[in-house]
């Protein structure tokens, strides 16, 4: 063999190499895919998108409902793989320990921005004079000297506790009630069909800004940070994850969301419907969102990831 057949056999084995690399399988130990869920609909449905793509890619992925400070917990001994519901900043005074080890990875492009989290009342309450934080404590009576809040161990609950134990905005009395996402949402949606006075922790995106006449309060900067709390969204993994499932790892990385996307999306949701069939059916309907999502991303056996995912959507 000449020189020239030597290095024309060469260029053609790296060029081979090259294209098994772009389409490289994962190893069959990131076939199961856990994801953790706070209970949240916003997290069921970015979730349940995931879960549903990555079915259609081969992968078998699986929900664990946890707490907030149980699913970092999870992340950090490398039972829970991917999280897409760090908030921040609320909760950035609880992954930070975990942050600062190096236990757990955080992503640096967020998987959603322009979202807000703090107090919130319905429409007729903040029209009789309910603003802001400061005005809270003005109407202890009416609002029973209660504050409504979501899960037990949520960042948003600590908050709302501590402003409460400092006695801000003279808060001192009020009482934090906390039950979970959809318990606090029947407290609110009773107080709405009975015109009665109730203070709570909203968010967006969620259906409740569509479904209710709600307003956000002003003055919590404190608490909740500026701007309504506004907040972005962000995924969080085991450190070593990209390495050890970098399919996996690199779909996650594409998954952007916008506020509007997840508030049509969780409406059929927050009605109950399975997560993962809400997001088939958006998926069908949208399926523009597959190119970005699925840009460089292989089936786990090292196909093309975006014919893959149509055909299982067509087929379900």
């Amino acid at each position: 063999m000449s020189r020239f057949q030597t290095l024309q056999a060469c260029a053609l084995l790296f060029a081979a190499a090259a294209c098994s690399s772009t389409y490289a399988a994962d190893p069959a130990e990131c076939k199961a895919v856990r994801f953790a869920d706070v209970g949240w609909t916003d997290i069921a449905a970015t979730t349940g998108v995931a879960s549903t793509i990555l079915a259609g890619l081969g992968y078998e992925p699986t929900k664990t409902i946890a707490s907030v400070p149980i699913t970092f917990a999870g992340l950090k001994s490398k039972q829970i793989d991917v999280f897409l519901g760090y908030w921040s900043p609320t909760m950035d005074p609880m992954i930070a320990p975990f942050t600062k080890s190096g236990s757990i990875k955080v992503l640096p492009t967020p998987n959603l921005t322009g979202a807000k989290y703090t107090l919130a009342v319905p429409d007729y309450v903040y029209q009789a004079g309910l603003h802001s934080f400061q005005d809270i404590a003005k109407f202890a009576d009416k609002l029973q000297g209660r504050i409504y809040g979501i899960e037990p161990g949520n960042d948003g609950n600590q908050l709302i506790q501590k402003m409460i134990t400092g006695n801000q905005y003279g808060l001192g009395k009020f009482k934090l009630v906390e039950s979970s996402e959809a318990g606090m949402l029947v407290q609110v949606n009773r107080a709405v069909r009975d015109k009665q006075w109730i203070v709570f922790l909203g968010w967006e995106p969620h259906p409740m800004n569509v479904q209710m006449k709600i307003d956000y309060l002003t003055g919590g900067d404190d608490v909740f940070g500026p701007d309504y709390g506004a907040a972005k969204v962000l995924t969080a993994e085991p450190p070593d994850y990209s390495t050890r499932c970098p399919n996996v790892a690199k779909f996650v990385s594409n998954l952007q969301f916008t506020t509007a996307i997840e508030n049509h999306l969780m409406v059929p949701i927050a009605a109950k419907e399975d997560p993962n069939k809400a997001a088939a059916d958006w998926l069908k309907t949208n399926p523009q969102m597959l190119d970005k999502w699925l840009a460089g991303v292989t089936t786990l056996d090292g196909k093309p990831g975006l014919p893959a995912v149509r055909a299982y959507l067509g087929a379900h």
